[in-house]
């Protein structure tokens, strides 16, 4: 007869070494012993008598224990051995137990470091720790939702206004997922679901200074500056050169030529991971000369003043020009490309392509086929120099004669 939960509550241990049996019928049995209630499933596989544990009471209940044993028997019906079936399942929880999302994020970003810059890897490594893996960091990568994501993640970072960041982690969530996609350990990119569920990404406009006379003010404020010299030969570059802070933070000594007058800036540095070849005006190389004795014989031009195995902290040009009385309203380190951009075309008129490329931006010959770097390289270098020079002019207040109205 089938058992009852009235009975299963209350039967006692007969003081039997082996126990006591009580059939269901269908191969289940409870198991009598001193030291508890076990449920067993007896069965044939591949003709052999093999035993199935179905659990404990009072944890497994009569009911739950019949449905694991009409489970093992469906799967005796299909040809699978439910032991087999069981142990294939119980390393299963184990490794997602152990391929948590920390786990699997941190393994991504050791085998994709060699496509990200050093200070990118370092940002990237940084917001997964402060902002991903902190919430979503123990949770075996395979049963993260897109609710997860968005509920742990997103809308914290969202909720103190971060909306780019937001964005930001949510693709770098996507990243982390797609990796565990390919590996094997789990079986979708859940952030896909989240395409329309963030706030919009607000549009970002560097501050920066382009009327020529404030210019001039901008540049005698830098030549008056009396920080570290190597904060003044960066801000110096900055406007010399008009390349991304992030690149000019990460320049290294290796990356010049100093005698060509050139800055070969690897692709992997590049925000188009393409390499980028900058001509160095007069004033560049004497700039860089100077500052070769403080820095030179370590690898970055403007290492951080706490270590010299890190560049410059990515705040300090940006701190300098507050400190110098430019509010972050007015003028900011990305600032020096919009200033070159605007006058360059407006007031010295330069070719537009020689100005965009030089920008590092994408540029197109008639063809539709990208420039490489040295494409019009000995026009750029005179357009650097002409560049330099003007620079010069306007901070010593010479008159200055735009190009357009002289012709």
């Amino acid at each position: 007869m089938a058992l009852t939960d009235t009975f299963v509550r209350t039967v006692k241990h007969s003081g039997r070494p082996a126990g006591d049996k009580y059939s269901d019928g269908r191969g289940m049995y409870l198991l009598v012993k001193s030291s508890g209630k076990y449920w067993r499933m007896d069965y044939r596989f591949a003709e052999k008598r093999k035993t199935l544990a179905l659990g404990t009471y009072p944890e497994v209940p009569l009911v739950k224990a019949r449905k694991k044993r009409d489970a093992a028997r469906e799967l005796l019906a299909d040809s699978i051995d439910p032991s087999t079936a069981k142990a294939e399942e119980k390393r299963a929880r184990a490794d997602a137990a152990g391929n948590t999302f920390e786990a699997v994020g941190r393994d991504w970003l050791e085998k994709t470091k060699a496509k990200r810059a050093a200070i990118t890897q370092d940002k990237v490594r940084t917001w997964l720790e402060k902002d991903a893996f902190p919430f979503i960091g123990r949770m075996p990568i395979s049963t993260i939702g897109p609710r997860d994501v968005l509920d742990k993640v997103v809308r914290k970072i969202e909720a103190r206004g971060a909306i780019d960041t937001a964005h930001r982690l949510k693709q770098l969530c996507g990243q982390v997922m797609r990796y565990a996609v390919v590996t094997g350990l789990a079986q979708r990119d859940v952030t896909a679901d989240l395409r329309d569920a963030l706030a919009t990404k607000t549009e970002k406009h560097f501050a920066a200074i382009t009327d020529p006379k404030l210019v001039g003010a901008l540049m005698r404020s830098i030549f008056d500056y009396s920080g570290h010299p190597c904060t003044l030969a960066a801000l110096k570059l900055s406007a010399l050169t008009f390349v991304r802070p992030g690149e000019l933070r990460a320049a290294e000594w290796s990356e010049f030529d100093l005698d060509a007058a050139e800055w070969n800036i690897p692709g992997a540095k590049m925000k188009m991971k393409i390499d980028h070849l900058v001509p160095l005006s007069s004033q560049a190389v004497e700039t860089l000369r100077s500052l070769q004795p403080l820095t030179g014989h370590g690898r970055y031009v403007f290492p951080s003043l706490r270590t010299g195995e890190r560049p410059m902290s990515e705040n300090t040009i940006n701190s300098a020009l507050r400190g110098m009385g430019y509010a972050k309203e007015v003028h900011s380190a990305h600032g020096f490309r919009a200033v070159a951009r605007t006058i360059m075309d407006e007031e010295l008129d330069e070719r537009v392509d020689l100005i965009e490329h030089q920008l590092a931006h994408a540029v197109k010959d008639p063809n539709g086929r990208a420039y490489n770097r040295t494409a019009h390289l000995p026009a750029r270098r005179k357009m650097m120099q002409r560049w330099a020079d003007y620079l010069d002019k306007l901070r010593l207040g010479a008159d200055v004669i735009p190009i357009r109205g002289a012709a």
